[in-house]
């Protein structure tokens, strides 16, 4: 699995959860040589809802959700341990492994020191697993195996890098504890505290959108959480694959997620048209009938940009293009009269 996505994106390396798996991820970026943009930036990820953030030029930990606000006035050997973490320990620990980069590879340039860590817990089987990996300059760098307690070079080029961290072995100790120890513990604390938030149930405004007339309609879902959600498009209520795009889950701002699908209407007669539904689920919440909300794929509620002309635009347009008629016809009819009074006027000669 590729790490990278984009810089100024670090924080969407957010994994798909299970009904029963959670996740803790910290996301990490260090940079060099790039301008305007903090050369620290961190995040931590709680089942893909974003609980902090922290960079190097407010150099202070900001609370995403009111729950881990309220968490950490009510615990502030926590607030002590993550602000430390995240404005002196993080920063200092990329900042030397990107200048150790640096100076192996090329010390010009821009740089970019990607890391994501943390855990995934089934809650189901109890099974926990930790990970741990680096990018560098947008493409896989190393990754940490557990089982083995020893760095996994995802390139040739890391292959120094691997052999440099391996005999590390302070270092080593600290992440094997980190990753099976004290991750899911936090986790499983985080988990408790924002129960009431994290197990919320909201669901979505779904809506049919297109573009023009030959674009394919989307049925757009946004606002809904949990995030383990399905959207798919039926004919004749059986699930079609053919001319359909699914789009990517995005979190909104406020904590829920949007989603899309898209169907290909170009081949498909108007007089089919009512064969077509939408349908969302999300895995375990009751909603409207079969646990689902099923859109019928109608012109009448799509919401666009384009209009068809109807009758009275038509007869606006034609009224506008006969007076723009009557117009030009009228100024050349003007101009028409004055050049003949000129030329039937006598000249100064004939005087």
């Amino acid at each position: 699995m590729r790490i990278i996505c984009f810089y100024l994106c670090f924080f969407f390396f957010y994994s798909t959860s299970s009904a029963v798996k959670h996740s803790l991820q910290y996301l990490v970026t260090a940079s060099s040589g790039v301008p305007n943009i903090p050369e620290f930036m961190g995040a931590v990820v709680l089942d893909n809802i974003h609980m902090v953030y922290c960079d190097s030029i407010n150099k202070i930990l900001e609370p995403r959700q009111n729950w881990v606000k309220e968490m950490f006035e009510n615990d502030t050997e926590l607030l002590e341990i993550y602000t430390r973490k995240c404005t002196v320990i993080l920063p200092q620990n990329l900042g030397n492994r990107i200048s150790s980069l640096k100076e192996q590879f090329q010390s010009e340039g821009v740089h970019i020191l990607q890391m994501r860590e943390g855990c995934e817990w089934d809650e189901k089987t109890g099974e926990v697993t930790g990970f741990l990996q680096y990018g560098y300059n947008g493409e896989d760098f190393v990754e940490f195996d557990l089982k083995t307690l020893t760095w996994i070079a995802l390139k040739p080029e890391a292959a120094i890098t691997k052999q440099r961290w391996d005999a590390d072995s302070v270092r080593t100790k600290l992440n094997e504890d980190f990753l099976t120890n004290i991750y899911p513990q936090w986790m499983k604390m985080f988990l408790s505290y924002g129960k009431r938030s994290l197990q919320r149930t909201v669901l979505p405004s779904v809506s049919l959108l297109q573009k023009t007339s030959s674009s394919p309609v989307s049925c757009h879902a946004t606002g809904f959480y949990p995030q383990r959600a399905m959207m798919f498009w039926r004919k004749d209520g059986e699930e079609i694959h053919e001319s359909v795009v699914h789009g990517e889950l995005f979190s909104n701002n406020d904590g829920t997620f949007q989603l899309s699908v898209d169907l290909n209407v170009s081949s498909v007669r108007s007089e089919d048209w009512k064969r077509y539904d939408c349908v969302f689920q999300i895995s375990g919440v009751k909603m409207g009938r079969d646990d689902s909300i099923v859109t019928k794929l109608d012109e009448a509620v799509i919401w666009t940009n384009w209009e068809k002309p109807t009758n009275i635009m038509t007869f606006i347009s034609a009224a506008l293009v006969l007076l723009a008629f009557i117009i030009i016809a009228a100024v050349a009819f003007v101009i028409y009269k004055r050049k003949k009074a000129e030329c039937s006027t006598p000249g100064v000669s004939n005087l």
